[in-house]
């Protein structure tokens, strides 16, 4: 049995939640940034007009400093390198000659 939420006080909360979170977020932001190129576009000054922030970021990391220090860049899963593949068929391959070989004695 996996042993994510053994060392945790508590459960991460739902993924259904965190998307809506970050959908209504989203939807937050672009509203807001149309109201200031609608306030732009009118002829208010940029410099003049505030900017909408951010204020819910998911965290994309369970350890933001290691995440910082990997820098986005993590390694490719072994079953997607071209490597394992041209293994799988080289197997694949060979139960296919046996297959044939065993059928034909």
């Amino acid at each position: 049995m996996s042993q994510r939420h053994h060392m945790q006080e508590a459960a991460p909360p739902p993924k259904m939640d965190l998307r809506a979170h970050a959908h209504n977020e989203r939807h937050r932001i672009h509203s807001e940034l149309c109201a200031v190129a609608t306030q732009v576009s009118s002829g208010l000054e940029p410099e003049d007009v505030h900017e909408p922030g951010r204020a819910w970021v998911p965290a994309h990391h369970h350890d933001a400093e290691r995440g910082k220090a990997i820098g986005g860049k993590h390694t490719p899963r072994h079953w997607k390198l071209k490597m394992w593949k041209r293994r799988t068929s080289v197997r694949k391959a060979k139960a296919a000659t046996s297959k044939m070989v065993a059928e034909q004695a």
